[in-house]
């Protein structure tokens, strides 16, 4: 036997298991890769040596006016060399250098429906440096339901909502700064999802954010080639054509210490097919052996989205639906899956503001994907939204589009169940099996695997995780 510790809630449980479990520890992989000797050097070079661009000096000139996109606190790093500190800095030189005035350059952080970012945010992850950089008015955060800072565009050439930041649009250049990263959301972060996912609205991310393409058979295992992705691109290039000109994006692959593995520059489909190599190297990890019957995954209450996320039963689950997409190759057909949630159904309202309206409501319906019927009146409520724009709240949509990735548990596994869950029917009401102990719900995954089932173990979804592949996938 051996003994893993798991996350768990607020602390830890450790559990025996069979020595022939596979665990999965983040960032301990052999191929994992060292960070850039130079991440400012190599960021330098990126930005003066474009991919399918021309370079800034030739995009831009006195009285221009920039808009520098970034994404938020949830992933990229804190460190000095994080990539957005390093970037920000080179690319102002740059403008600089081409003519433009700093007080012409708005820095928008891409947030998306996620809750907004105070100023301490963003010297935490920004810095001092980066700050002192700009006036306070010139950093500010994407607003998805501002009025006035929206503009509606023609319907993608797939046919979902376009609506995008009006800063971005009124731009003479648009510069983004995001992150070729493993994603259970098409494959990697960064390229066109930044932009389409970031600086957009309810209604456009509501069109693949959805049951009809989340429980798609293409989304999983995780895929660059899923209709989910081809949609993002779709809405990214519908963007692209109603500014002056196409984006400029600075992409780096990250290592699971955030740090740049790479770093490239220039048009979104060059720099796409530039970084998804090194990240899918970075990401991907075969297992050995066989695939699994069991994935057990270790469950913190705060990481990813925030404090609760390990205990707010909606995204508890979309943790474990993430989960299932990111080992779903190494899984075999309809496995188990054990969670080791607190799930004491703290909701973290102040954040999470429409979530428990929400789980009621899932509480009537039959599957999660009925759950589109009450989209447009939870997502327009007056108090939900203004949560969001004044009150460093999550978006109201952001419920439906966890509930619809924790669908992929119900829907590609055979068993879910939450392991220490303080208040069982919350584990219940997300269509999950409560147990006292992992020990338990061993002995019940049996009814479902026999008693011989190979274990797949990822204990810490705190940590940047592997996309998983058994060795004879």
């Amino acid at each position: 036997m051996q003994r893993v510790r798991l996350e768990s809630g607020d602390g830890h449980v450790d559990v025996d298991l069979p020595d022939h479990a596979v665990v999965i520890q983040a960032g301990e992989a052999e191929h994992e890769p060292v960070g850039l000797a130079d991440p400012v050097g190599a960021t330098r070079y990126a930005i003066q040596h474009p991919l399918d661009s021309r370079p800034l000096p030739e995009l831009v000139g006195a009285g221009s006016r920039v808009t520098i996109a970034f994404p938020d606190r949830v992933k990229g790093g804190t460190q000095p060399t994080a990539h957005r500190r390093v970037t920000i800095p080179l690319v102002v030189e740059e403008l600089e250098r081409a003519g433009v005035r700093r007080r012409d350059i708005t820095l928008v952080c891409a947030i998306g429906l996620h809750r907004k970012n105070t100023a301490a945010d963003f010297e935490a992850y920004l810095g001092r440096d980066v700050l002192d950089l700009f006036e306070p008015e010139q950093i500010v955060n994407h607003d998805a339901e501002d009025p006035d800072g929206i503009v509606a565009l023609e319907p993608s050439e797939l046919g979902d909502v376009v609506e995008m930041n009006r800063l971005v649009a009124e731009s003479d250049l648009t510069i983004l700064i995001s992150h070729a990263a493993g994603n259970p959301y098409g494959g990697f972060s960064g390229g066109y999802k930044m932009p389409s996912t970031g600086l957009t609205t309810w209604r456009s991310i509501r069109g693949h954010h959805s049951p009809s393409s989340l429980h798609r058979s293409d989304f999983i295992p995780i895929s660059t080639g899923s209709r989910f992705r081809h949609q993002l691109a779709a809405i990214g290039r519908r963007m692209e054509a109603a500014l002056p000109q196409p984006f400029f994006t600075i992409d780096a692959v990250l290592n699971a210490r955030s740090e740049q593995v790479q770093v490239r520059a220039g048009s979104i489909p060059a720099v796409e097919q530039a970084t998804w190599p090194t990240a899918g190297h970075r990401t991907e990890l075969t297992i050995p052996g066989e695939a699994a019957d069991i994935l057990l995954v270790g469950m913190p209450r705060n990481f990813h989205y925030g404090n609760g996320m390990g205990s707010n039963p909606v995204l508890m689950m979309q943790a474990i639906g993430a989960s299932v997409a990111r080992a779903k190759a190494a899984l075999k057909p309809y496995p188990v899956v054990i969670a080791t949630s607190v799930c004491d159904g703290w909701f973290n309202a102040e954040e999470f503001p429409s979530y428990q309206h929400t789980y009621e409501l899932l509480q009537t319906v039959h599957r999660p994907a009925d759950m589109v019927s009450f989209e447009d009146e939870v997502c327009t409520d007056p108090g939900y939204v203004d949560a969001y724009r004044h009150r460093l709240a999550y978006h109201p949509f952001h419920a439906f589009s966890m509930i619809y990735m924790g669908g992929l548990a119900r829907e590609r596994t055979s068993a879910v169940y939450i392991a220490g869950a303080a208040s069982p029917g919350y584990a219940r009401g997300m269509g999950a099996i409560p147990t006292r102990t992992v020990e338990d719900a061993l002995a019940e995954a049996r009814r479902h695997t026999g008693n011989d089932a190979r274990i797949l173990v990822v204990p810490s979804l705190s940590r940047p995780a592997y996309h998983l592949r058994s060795a004879t996938a």
